[in-house]
């Protein structure tokens, strides 16, 4: 009975949502309406994919919604074209993330016809994929221009995305279970990429800590992944205080405080460390020195609560964590190690769905995987590797620029929340493959490009 409701709920919340997008975009035109379609589902989409699996049992359907997302993003940018009349004569200027998100795309690109590595050409053409997506929403950013309003209406989207995933977690931890155990993900798992349940929990380890406590994840795909969106949500909650009246802050305030509650119920390292790295970042660019010390107090409290007040399975799990004695810790630099290796014997790369976790990248194939930055130089090479960490840079320094340059309100807001999420995420991509987590990934590059937009504004202004 439960599994037939959880059925019946999120596919009518996601049939109105399609219609919502379709609708706007193929009548109206609206193409950028896309990133309210991606901010809403985005978040429940394994979730969505684990309840339609349960319901079904069949692939087919699975395969469709999973092929959806990225329907409705090409299809957006289809009609981008189609509306604009006289698309040849439409001004390109690019900027150096474009060039830098160009060069990257096209190294991927060769390598996908390249005859180069062991996985066939559609295993390559799936992961291509991966690659090509997350661009196209940069692009459908980069032509976007939106009004005040609408605006608002993506940061009020990111909002109750924050709210909903805390209460979804206080729910969990008050009935002492994951959300994903009535969801069916261990037999979605299963079904779709014979993966067998595992840990403790029966679904996977990534949802308990070596003390074997919960890891939740809310209705995200797992803890990390919800470890990583909740930057977003901090981020968002974080500029809006900043830039209202005071008398209107209070729900921004209850955002940050959303975010960091799911932080701590995730217990991801990473993203603990990701958290303190974007509060430092937000303090300098906004020269707020009482930040710092905040962030200075918090990691004193919890270095105090560590030594004196923390149970000892939970005192030697910190500290064989920062001597990398820990064994997820231990399976990081291993991983590490094999991906280095076969970057110094194959420095040109190794080719597509070689690396990383993503499913097209089967286990005997695999060469590394929990870093980003390692997973792109197993299969592009050096020079794959150095092209996205210099899309990383110039992306973050360029929004930080239309952030201090820009008169827009709204727009500096889109920048700045840029910026400090795609600063904050640079340590998880050290421990994961971080460009998997939609959600955080894809938002972040539509408001990259929706900032080299005003960026593109202001040097022509400058001119």
């Amino acid at each position: 009975m439960i599994a037939q409701t959880l059925f019946i709920l999120t596919l009518l919340g996601y049939a109105l949502l399609l219609h919502f997008t379709l609708k706007a975009m193929v009548f109206k035109g609206k193409w950028e309406y896309l990133v309210f379609f991606l901010a809403a589902y985005l978040p429940f989409h394994t979730t969505f994919l684990s309840i339609l699996f349960q319901a079904t049992n069949s692939k087919l359907p699975v395969t469709l919604f999973q092929v959806a997302k990225d329907l409705v993003v090409i299809g957006s940018v289809l009609i981008f074209v189609l509306y604009r009349r006289k698309i040849f004569e439409y001004p390109i200027r690019f900027q150096t993330v474009e060039w830098l998100l160009l060069a990257f795309i096209g190294l991927a690109f060769i390598f996908l016809l390249l005859p180069i590595g062991e996985p066939s050409f559609v295993e390559k053409a799936l992961y291509f994929k991966n690659i090509l997506i997350p661009g196209l929403v940069y692009f459908v950013g980069r032509n976007t221009n939106f009004e005040d309003f609408e605006v608002k209406r993506l940061f009020q989207i990111i909002f109750v995305i924050a709210f909903s995933a805390l209460v979804v977690n206080l729910f969990e931890a008050f009935i002492g279970s994951h959300l994903q155990t009535f969801t069916g993900y261990a037999l979605f798992n299963y079904g779709i990429y014979d993966m067998e349940p595992s840990g403790n929990f029966g679904l996977s380890w990534t949802f308990e800590t070596q003390a074997m406590t919960k890891r939740l994840a809310s209705f995200f795909a797992d803890p990390l992944e919800l470890a990583s969106s909740v930057l977003l949500g901090f981020a968002a909650g974080l500029i809006w205080f900043l830039t209202s009246k005071r008398e209107e802050s209070f729900p921004y305030t209850l955002v940050m405080l959303c975010s960091m509650g799911s932080l701590f119920f995730s217990s991801s390292r990473s993203a603990f460390g990701a958290f303190f790295i974007m509060l430092f970042f937000i303090a300098v660019i906004f020269k707020l020195y009482r930040l710092i010390l905040f962030g200075f107090s918090l990691v004193a409290a919890f270095v105090i609560f560590v030594v004196f007040f923390a149970s000892e399975d939970f005192y030697y799990f910190v500290i064989d964590t920062i001597t990398f004695q820990n064994a997820s810790s231990v399976g990081h630099v291993l991983e590490w190690i094999t991906a280095l290796d076969s970057m110094i014997q194959n420095p040109l790369g190794v080719g597509l769905a070689m690396s990383g976790n993503s499913g097209s990248v089967t286990d005997e194939a695999r060469i590394g995987g929990e870093n980003q930055f390692l997973i792109y130089g197993v299969q592009l090479g050096f020079l794959g590797m150095f092209l996205y960490i210099l899309l990383l840079g110039f992306s973050i320094s360029r929004s930080i620029r239309v952030f201090r340059l820009t008169e827009n309100v709204m727009t500096a807001r889109i920048a700045f929340t840029a910026a400090a999420v795609k600063t904050g995420l640079l340590l998880p991509l050290f421990t994961s493959n971080g460009e998997l987590f939609a959600y955080v990934t894809w938002i972040t590059w539509w408001m990259v490009g929706y900032a080299m937009n005003e960026y593109s504004k202001i040097k022509n202004e400058e001119a």
